[in-house]
């Protein structure tokens, strides 16, 4: 029977994808790609010829249908995003839900996750925490940090080059400015960077060395 397979993709260098990864990306009939444009390279880099197709939030609403009769008319389809795990902040939650609730097998195979190296790496602790992506961008983003504000394990958040300045400054003024945090951006490329210590203290490195770049945030528990 044939099946969508989620296949995670590196989140900067292209080594760091999966010996079985590659096999499933050759063998498919399809690859959806978030975008074509940054999944073309690495599957030129590997000598991957496989037919793509793009499938992002703007149209996997209207494209999910038409995609789920195809595999269950027998053509196995993997599913990419620019990088990472399909379906952690980022499309891939709407086809699985379709697959299954058609009888479609769904299988994701292990690999990469910025939060994951970002977390372990940070100093905090790791038994316990609450993967919050990105914040709200207007609507329900101070009742969010009111909330989170009280949370007591280790809390993650994703954030952009644009926000990354005004997201910590708010992290300091709900959280408390001497909250511990850690701030890692450009994970496995060649400007890899985190930054630990207090937010205030943070809040003033980004503003003394405003940088580029895709930013996870990790930041303690209250009362950790």
């Amino acid at each position: 029977m044939a099946r969508l397979y989620l296949v995670p993709t590196p989140i900067g260098n292209f080594r760091d994808i999966t010996l079985r990864a590659l096999d499933v990306l050759k063998e498919v009939d399809l690859v959806l790609a978030e975008d074509t444009r940054k999944t073309g390279p690495l599957l030129k880099h590997y000598k991957i010829s496989a037919k793509m197709s793009p499938h992002h939030q703007f149209n996997e609403h209207k494209a999910v249908k038409g995609i789920v009769e195809r595999i269950g008319n027998g053509e196995n389809m993997a599913l990419v995003t620019d990088a990472g795990t399909p379906g952690i902040s980022d499309p891939g939650f709407l086809l699985v839900r379709e697959c299954i609730r058609n009888g479609i097998d769904v299988e994701c195979l292990p690999g990469a996750t910025a939060f994951v190296p970002a977390l372990v790496n940070s100093g905090l602790p790791c038994d316990r925490f609450l993967f919050e992506g990105f914040l709200p961008v207007k609507k329900g983003r101070k009742t969010r940090l009111e909330t989170l504000a009280e949370i007591d394990c280790t809390i993650i958040l994703y954030e952009s080059t644009h926000r990354i300045l005004k997201a910590l400054e708010e992290l300091a003024v709900y959280f408390g400015a001497d909250r511990q945090a850690s701030v890692s951006r450009e994970l496995t490329k060649v400007f890899e960077e985190t930054i630990r210590g207090t937010l205030a203290d943070i809040v003033h490195y980004y503003k003394e060395h405003p940088v580029k770049g895709e930013f996870v945030i990790i930041i303690e528990g209250k009362n950790s």
